[in-house]
């Protein structure tokens, strides 16, 4: 058994989304002569069907270099911070011992705090429970839902918006279940922090009005190259529901909503856009709150140097 500091450095690429993440997973996977290994840390990627909104790599670029963790589950399906977190452990236990680099690539912060500190054992669903917050949410709306946990679990709800209906649920949950708050069973995990060194780089903009027009125009590319049409073929599968956490992705539910007419069309866009922005703030605000940040600007001209040299003892 190797030990710890013997074993390869996992690298994890994190940062709110439109920033160029995955071009500059690519390019590094390119000059690192293909000895990383990239697995996808983004809760919306792991759905099939769902690529255009998800800026997901396409079929020609992933089968040059393959993306773990990338079309795993039907959008039907759930798939936890637990979930990713074995997933994963298993994948960087694969490329470290074929003696390559794991490149971790992803905005989704809850999967790498999962990953990287461990997580706790939680009880199961209960339906019944569930079932009773969902038809209080109905009538009196999530937000309402949001102050009675910042009552029982302020650490856990100052982290969530008002509207995260899947999280508030199941932060509730967890307390009506156990009788304590889920911010503090997060605190002690279960399960032992990821084994090996562990080099984070934040990819952020100096310039939020960058992050903004980036923003914008993705989302504009994105409704021109098809996401009404990938929406409206989730909708007519019969089997899906907005509140599935896959169609609570930014981009999804507002297309979602317009297609069953609960959104003018004029609004998609915009709420689109809006939701996007709201998300990436979240992102950068967990982000920040990380130790042992190697800082890159993704507005800088020359983000693709400063990222390589930020890893040449990794790397090179």
């Amino acid at each position: 058994m190797p030990r710890q500091d013997d074993l390869p450095a996992v690298i994890c690429l994190m940062g709110p989304t439109a920033t160029g993440k995955t071009d500059l997973a690519l390019d590094l996977h390119a000059r690192s002569s293909s000895r990383l290994d990239i697995i996808s840390v983004d809760s919306a990627m792991v759905y099939r069907g769902m690529d255009i909104g998800t800026a997901k790599p396409d079929p020609a670029v992933r089968a040059r270099v393959p993306h773990a963790l990338v079309d795993i589950r039907d959008p039907a399906e759930a798939y936890s911070a637990a979930d990713f977190a074995r997933d994963a452990r298993a994948l960087i236990a694969d490329s470290r011992a074929a003696g390559r680099i794991p490149l971790l690539v992803g905005g989704t912060m809850l999967y790498y705090r999962a990953l990287l500190q461990g997580f706790s054992s939680l009880p199961a669903a209960d339906p019944a429970f569930r079932a009773a917050l969902e038809a209080e949410a109905a009538q009196k709306g999530w937000p309402a839902l949001h102050d009675r946990l910042g009552a029982v679990d302020p650490v856990i709800a100052e982290r969530l918006h008002p509207n995260d209906a899947q999280r508030i649920q199941r932060a509730l949950e967890v307390y009506q279940l156990t009788g304590r708050p889920l911010g503090e069973q997060q605190i002690g995990p279960a399960t032992e922090p990821l084994p090996g060194p562990v080099v984070r780089i934040g990819i952020a903009p100096e310039r939020r009005d960058w992050l903004h027009d980036r923003i914008a125009r993705r989302f504009a590319a994105m409704m021109d190259g098809g996401l009404v049409e990938e929406v409206a073929a989730l909708l007519a599968r019969g089997d899906l529901h907005r509140d599935l956490p896959a169609m609570r992705a930014v981009g999804y539910r507002q297309v979602w909503d317009w297609l069953e007419g609960n959104l003018p069309e004029d609004d998609v866009i915009y709420r689109g856009v809006v939701a996007t922005r709201q998300f990436a703030r979240r992102q950068l605000t967990w982000l920040r709150r990380e130790t042992g940040i190697r800082w890159v600007s993704a507005d800088d001209a020359a983000v693709q140097n400063t990222l390589r040299a930020q890893l040449a003892d990794v790397i090179d």
